[in-house]
């Protein structure tokens, strides 16, 4: 590799998870990735903690639910440890319940991934977070707006936003889907499209809508009511449904 391919300096992480598979599965992601560079695995909360002590990695990806020490415990554990430069924790975890997400990000989490993320979804969210910022998924950020939903500022009153004017109806239907927090396979299924195209429609309607990622594509989707908390209003193609014949909230 060329000194001008190098990247200056990778970030370093620690993988947490209490199943052997998962641990290695997603180090070998994170380690695939030029700037990123996967420093030790971490069986348990416990040992989490110790080896953030010892490694000092810029960011933990924490499981939450671990025997003995949980991910959320051995988060403030770690945050409290106030290191310099400070380690940031990633809670990645197959639940997206309100509880888990209060809690994580109360902890001092600096991001919340659910486990069915893409690689590249789970490279990126290190990177922001390395960078000191939040990162949330796009149904985790769907669950906290479903929760805090009457603080929202009222939609735009007057002339319909031009940005949204300027959506295909196809694209528009896509954005509700994805703005509920479905991931892409599941909106080609819902409106019969190729993984692919959801992708395509998605990138065309973040140019046009002038934002940058799909948590973005979430608050403002809510924020000019083109969705709404809980269930679903049939207006996107899916006849009320959340893609799979069910009339109930899209979680």
């Amino acid at each position: 590799m060329s000194a001008e391919a190098a990247p200056e300096q990778a970030v370093t992480v620690l993988v947490v998870d209490d199943q052997p598979i998962m641990r290695v599965a997603l180090s070998g992601c994170l380690d695939a990735e030029p700037d990123l560079t996967v420093v030790g695995q971490a069986a348990d909360g416990e040992q989490a903690v110790a080896l953030a002590g010892q490694l000092r990695p810029d960011v933990v990806v924490m499981d939450i639910r671990m025997p003995g020490t949980d991910g959320i415990t051995a988060t403030r554990r770690i945050v409290r440890a106030a290191t310099h430069p400070p380690t940031r924790v990633l809670l990645l975890t197959t639940f997206d319940g309100d509880a888990y997400i209060v809690d994580g990000l109360r902890a001092g989490a600096s991001g919340f991934l659910v486990k069915d993320s893409t690689p590249e979804e789970l490279a990126q969210a290190v990177r922001v977070i390395a960078r000191g910022q939040a990162q949330l998924s796009p149904s985790v950020t769907r669950r906290l707006l479903d929760l805090h939903a009457s603080r929202l500022p009222p939609a735009p009153s007057g002339e319909p936003d031009p940005a949204i004017a300027s959506l295909t109806p196809r694209e528009l239907a896509v954005v509700r889907l994805a703005a509920r927090g479905l991931p892409q396979h599941e909106i080609a299924t819902a409106l019969g499209l190729a993984t692919s195209s959801v992708r395509t429609y998605i990138g065309h309607a973040l140019a046009k809508l002038g934002l940058t990622d799909r948590v973005q594509l979430v608050v403002f989707a809510y924020e000019h009511q083109l969705v709404h908390p809980g269930w679903s209003d049939g207006t996107d193609g899916t006849n009320g449904t959340n893609g799979t014949g069910a009339n109930q909230p899209l979680r």
